[in-house]
């Protein structure tokens, strides 16, 4: 893997992408940042999955960005690490963000000003706009035990239960800038001399939790975490775990383990992990045969259809 050359008139902002197969919704982000941003950004975009048909490598000539084609898929927060691994020592911001996301006029330079007025803010997050015009939960608090569990069990049972409300930050000022335990890695402003001190997202988790952990991480290491709500990103891709295949299922829970793990570490909690591991185990494997009985459903209804 070949790091990008960068010119030494490089900008402060970098802003950071990673391709799966993503070329349909590639040129709606990049299109976006030009309004983002009063300034040219420098734009990589990390290919998980280069390859004779990719267009990646095209697009990104096109819109003036790096390309870096990575030997292996290293999951979302490896694909970011190694497009911010090389990145000039201009660079004071990184804009880290899904392919399928469309970013609102203004919103970089809006996220940097809000970050510059505080050495202490480490990331700078957005509104997310989901598909359908909501706002999306993206500035939550950081799971708990007692949270953590209620969520778990009611967040589809009991749609206003007060552990989904309290994990998802909801409150009367939803709509005000503050601070947050985590922030959606979706579209996420990061001080690069923060993430970097903590060695960017911890690569083993290979899809979700990796924002909650990198969250975790800067507030632990005393960096605040901040929402702006007045401006905003469109997520095209859905944020529902509806219609997840059995594999991103388990993925999820896997990274749920790890990430509690990491939090009640202290040796004296070794019974509190393992019935973390146990309950996580026996929901996943739940949700899985719940999916594939819907899917089984699907299939067998799409042939009734075809024999009528």
């Amino acid at each position: 893997m070949t790091p990008p050359h960068f010119s030494d008139d490089s900008p402060a902002v970098a802003v950071i992408t990673v391709s799966y197969g993503s070329e349909a919704v590639l040129p709606g982000f990049l299109t976006s940042v030009n309004s983002a941003c009063a300034t040219k950004p420098l734009l990589i975009i990390a290919d998980n999955k280069p390859g004779p048909l990719s267009r990646v490598r095209e697009l990104a000539e096109d819109y003036g960005a790096h390309y870096l084609p990575l030997p292996m898929n290293p999951g979302y927060g490896g694909g970011m690490n190694a497009a911010a691994a090389d990145l000039p020592e201009s660079i004071e911001w990184i804009l880290i963000s899904n392919p399928d996301v469309e970013l609102g006029v203004g919103t970089i330079d809006r996220l940097v000003h809000v970050g510059s007025a505080d050495p202490t803010i480490g990331s700078v997050g957005p509104a997310i706009i989901t598909l359908e015009g909501n706002v999306y939960p993206s500035a939550r608090t950081i799971p708990s035990l007692r949270t953590g569990i209620g969520h778990a069990l009611f967040a589809n049972l009991w749609i206003n239960n007060p552990w989904t409300r309290v994990y998802r930050n909801e409150s009367g000022d939803a709509d005000k800038q503050r601070d947050a335990g985590w922030l959606s890695g979706s579209c996420l402003l990061v001080r690069r001399r923060a993430f970097e001190a903590l060695g960017g997202f911890d690569s083993r988790y290979f899809m979700y939790f990796e924002d909650v952990d990198l969250g975790y991480r800067l507030g632990q290491a005393g960096w605040r975490n901040v929402y702006v709500p007045d401006v905003s990103a469109k997520h095209v891709g859905a944020h529902a775990t509806e219609g997840e295949s059995a594999a991103m299922i388990a993925a999820h829970h896997e990274s749920a383990r790890r990430f509690l793990a990491r939090k009640y570490s202290n040796p004296l909690l070794w019974p509190v992990r393992v019935f973390l591991t146990v309950g996580l185990n026996v929901r996943s494997r739940l949700l899985q045969r719940r999916e594939l009985r819907s899917r089984a459903l699907g299939d067998q209804a799409v042939v009734n259809n075809l024999d009528k």
